[in-house]
């Protein structure tokens, strides 16, 4: 049976980066289709499998990240490898993939949000307080891409020479940032803006989003 994938048609967020390791990886699958509009993922069909599902051959996973990291592990002879084999390599790449969920997600998370909600103000006062909320969230990831320019000096990618999931896995949030009129990963340093540029360049992404998924 093919793998069924059950996400909207955004080009972001969980359902952005399980795409791309299916475009990675070349992997056949069937897109079913979630309407979040329509409360799709509020059906107790949907629940039944959590907030975000991956049915292969019967057996059912969610959260991205674990499901990123199951197709890489089952369907690692196909398309472009994405978790190193060689023990050293994984040892970095794990610390890569443990600063991208505790330090870079939650600032690129918070500093989308203050976007959001800067751009929804209505009143010149609700503007103000969102800007200081912006500012805020700005300077924490600003932190956190300083770190990464040192690590990207010494690297192409953020776990080593290779793209792995590790860069996948910042396709999450960090692409709604410009959407959101803020160009911080290509204005903080030479070597983030880079190694962005070259992920935003990634054929399977370019054409996930022309596809609109």
């Amino acid at each position: 049976m093919v793998l069924q994938f059950y996400a909207p048609s955004i080009v972001g967020g969980g359902g952005g980066i399980v795409a791309l390791v299916l475009a990675e990886k070349q992997i056949p699958f069937n897109h079913v289709l979630i309407d979040i509009h329509a409360q799709d993922h509020k059906t107790s069909e949907f629940l039944a499998m959590n907030p975000f599902g991956q049915d292969d051959d019967g057996f059912v996973l969610y959260e991205s990240r674990a499901i990123c990291r199951y197709l890489c592990e089952k369907y690692a002879d196909l398309g472009t490898p994405l978790l190193p084999s060689e023990v050293t390599k994984r040892a970095i790449f794990e610390q890569a993939a443990s600063v991208e969920s505790a330090n870079f997600t939650p600032t690129a998370k918070a500093a989308r949000d203050a976007a959001r909600k800067q751009a929804m103000a209505d009143t010149a006062h609700g503007r103000h307080q969102g800007k200081a909320a912006l500012d805020a969230a700005l300077s924490d990831l600003s932190a956190t891409l300083d770190v990464y320019e040192v690590i990207l000096g010494k690297y192409k990618f953020i776990a080593g020479d290779k793209f792995t999931l590790a860069d996948v896995f910042h396709y999450s949030y960090a692409p709604y940032l410009a959407e959101s009129r803020v160009d911080i990963m290509t204005s903080r340093g030479p070597n983030v803006a880079r190694w962005w540029n070259e992920l935003m360049s990634r054929p399977a992404w370019v054409k996930l989003k022309r596809e609109g998924m």
